[in-house]
């Protein structure tokens, strides 16, 4: 397929899997995703969580409008425009990947459409301005995973650390955050390398960080690409703590790493390891029962981290709907605008990943319960107490 959003197989795709009528008093929700290019295996598992979605909220129908942006960014903002201007969506949930969704804020803007990304980026919502007030976001920020990940460095002696990641704005965003955050934990960064999530080969970049001899090295990449940096330095014989970001949750990593994934650590969302957590964390009911119904439907040990992604910007997108439902109708700028406020005035949110209370200056919610330190041992994903 072309890279660039290609409007054809957009319809089929949102057509074929989902309801594309709507009635005028219909709730519509626009869903954004990479279902084909490098960010696949991103979006694949957030399409099948969608599919599980509500479609009644308050006594209306949901109707879903899913669009492919085949892992371009010109191609995302195609969509929104095409969402809005062509099937007037009352919110748009997506895209997959950081770099694609920072091309959505000021549409969201324009429109006056609220849009809940399943993207990682705190750049999505960080620093409040008149774009960003129209964003929101159920996925952890870099900030809260770093501080979890360098804890577990520190504890475990590292004292030097080398860095390779993603060339765009998610590697930006953790090689500026792990900086920071190793600095004050007294581990110096001694290398840091960048590739782009289509390059097959990172040796020199693997090379460099050979010879810097760090402790440990951390991978800030997404999807299926992130195994290309864990595989180049395990074949050379590098023998220090690998740890990796929330990007690499799914079973396509596992695949294409295979042993040489053995070991890494990184910081995720509970839901990864749901039934591995204590009866009491109240976000063991909600991510065992997300897990549960999405392996039915799609298998054992299928679950991924971005199929929760989408679940969870379903639990909190169904409260504001409630809340909004009883002051305005669907498909006017009212209830688009009193979405927005609703979903700003999220509280005690339990989602599969941790607890939401947002607020005007934070537009994520989550603390310190919506990240664990998660091992991979024997091919599967291992809770750290």
């Amino acid at each position: 397929m072309n890279a660039l959003f290609h409007p054809v197989r957009a319809v089929l795709v949102s057509c074929a899997l989902l309801s594309c009528s709507a009635a005028s008093a219909d709730v519509r929700v626009g869903v954004i995703l990479s279902l084909t290019g490098p960010a696949a295996s991103l979006g694949g598992p957030a399409r099948n969580a969608v599919e599980l979605l509500p479609r009644e909220v308050a006594g209306e129908t949901v109707r879903y409008i899913v669009l492919d942006d085949a892992s371009d960014a010109t191609g995302a903002a195609r969509a929104f425009r095409r969402l809005v201007d062509e099937h007037n969506v009352d919110v748009v949930l997506g895209t997959s990947v950081t770099p694609a969704t920072l091309t959505l804020l000021p549409v969201a803007q324009e429109k006056k459409v609220p849009l809940m990304s399943l993207a990682a980026g705190a750049k999505l919502v960080e620093p409040m301005d008149a774009q960003r007030r129209w964003v929101f976001k159920v996925v952890q920020n870099e900030n809260l995973m770093v501080a979890r990940t360098v804890s577990h460095m520190k504890a475990a002696g590292a004292k030097t650390l080398g860095y390779i990641g993603f060339a765009d704005a998610y590697g930006d965003s953790w090689l500026a955050e792990v900086s920071a955050q190793a600095e004050r934990a007294g581990i110096k960064l001694v290398a840091a390398e960048r590739y782009v999530k289509t390059d097959t080969s990172v040796t020199a970049q693997t090379l460099k960080l050979l010879a810097a001899r760090p402790d440990a090295v951390i991978v800030a990449a997404s999807g299926t690409p992130g195994a290309l940096p864990q595989k180049s330095l395990r074949e050379r014989g590098y023998a220090g703590r690998i740890y990796q970001t929330y990007g690499i949750a799914n079973r396509e990593f596992l695949r294409i790493a295979g042993k040489d994934a053995e070991g890494a650590l990184f910081a995720v969302g509970p839901v990864v390891v749901a039934s591995q957590l204590d009866e009491s964390n109240p976000i063991r009911a909600v991510a065992m029962d997300l897990t549960q119904r999405y392996e039915a439907a799609h298998g054992k040990d299928s679950m991924s981290v971005f199929a929760a992604n989408a679940w969870d910007a379903g639990i909190v997108l169904q409260r504001a709907l409630k809340a909004t439902l009883a002051q305005a109708q669907p498909g006017t700028p009212e209830f688009r605008s009193g979405l927005r406020d609703a979903l700003e005035a999220t509280r005690d949110a339990v989602t599969s990943q941790g607890v939401s209370t947002m607020s005007p200056t934070d537009h994520v919610g989550y603390d310190e319960r919506a990240a664990v330190m998660v091992q991979i041992k024997d091919g599967a994903w291992r809770y750290v107490k």
